[in-house]
């Protein structure tokens, strides 16, 4: 602006206005219950690669919140023991909160080696994947005691058929989750210890890409559950998984090979009449039960089946 003849010229230079960069925090959770021995050394390394770590303490009785904390953790306690299904949904919820851009889960035992989270979460970064899971048989020689390895391939192969997705360790607990994964992603209360093959379903249910990268896991320690039951535990789930995600599978495929058993047995009897012109009333009658039992699951299938696309497509819109 110009002014009186003497006065100086007075210059006004806008600025250019910059946008805030937005902060998207990396963001480690990790469910813990009675993990003093090792929860204060997978925090402290968590913490290189991550922006936040958030300890899910389930209703642990000995010192790990405090050593935790202690380790620069944020720590949500549980009054009691939830189970890690809903230790992890805790986790998940407090992450949602800060805006993650990207999710690692972690175990609080020590089996996961926290150098490798760079690599784990690269194909989140890249936008190739919404589920990276790190698994223990791609490429990676780890010691693992034989007995895991059979248990580990019957419940991924049960896993794989029943979800639709496959993958080489449906119970890998060391993952990536993008933003997307993350929004998506809430476990059942009851679900436990078949989290990670729930995940799986979830993945199919809401069309989500999934990657797996090979890491190292360590077995310095003996198993802290009865492995027999912690496997009959994740097959328990696994198998309520199927009837709540695949009905149709669940129901229609049994249905239809107790419907096919029924019409075999029922030519049977038709042959034992030609030969013999005798009915065989005990073959018949089961003939007729397994037909009415095949029929009767294979239409509960396709109806559960409908009724479950009729209510995805009605909370998608």
């Amino acid at each position: 602006m110009l002014k009186s003849r003497g006065d100086p010229i007075m210059l006004t230079i806008e600025q250019p206005v910059t946008q805030p960069t937005l902060f998207q925090p990396k963001i480690a959770v990790i469910a813990a219950y009675n993990e003093d021995r090792f929860i204060g050394s997978v925090v402290l390394k968590t913490r290189h690669y991550v922006d936040h770590v958030i300890v899910v303490d389930d209703g642990s009785t000995d010192q790990t919140a405090p050593l935790a904390e202690e380790a620069g953790a944020m720590v949500i306690r549980h009054e009691g023991n939830r189970g890690k299904a809903e230790a992890i949904n805790t986790g998940l919820e407090r992450a949602r909160s800060l805006d993650a851009a990207v999710v690692i889960l972690i175990d609080a035992d020590g089996q996961h080696d926290p150098a490798e989270i760079p690599a784990l979460i690269a194909p989140v970064e890249s936008q190739q994947a919404d589920v990276v899971v790190g698994s223990r048989f791609l490429g990676v020689k780890s010691e693992i005691p034989r007995w895991r390895i059979l248990g580990q391939h019957a419940l991924t192969v049960a896993t794989n058929v029943a979800s639709g997705v496959t993958i080489s360790d449906s119970q890998s607990g060391f993952r990536a989750l993008s933003r997307k994964a993350l929004q998506a992603f809430s476990f059942r209360p009851e679900g436990g210890f078949s989290i990670e093959s729930e995940m799986q379903f979830l993945v199919q249910q809401h069309k989500l890409n999934i990657e797996e990268v090979p890491v190292t896991m360590t077995y310095e320690e003996g198993p802290k559950r009865n492995p027999f039951k912690h496997g009959w535990q994740v097959l328990n789930g696994i198998i309520a998984l199927v009837s709540q995600h695949r009905p149709l599978f669940f129901f229609g495929v049994p249905g239809m090979i107790i419907l096919l058993l029924g019409i075999a047995l029922g030519i049977a009897v038709i042959e034992i009449y030609n030969a013999h012109q005798e009915l065989a009333t005990g073959y018949a009658l089961i003939s007729v039960l397994l037909a009415i039992v095949g029929v009767q699951m294979l239409f509960t299938g396709i109806i559960l089946h409908s009724i479950r696309a009729l209510i995805a497509d009605n909370l998608r819109t």
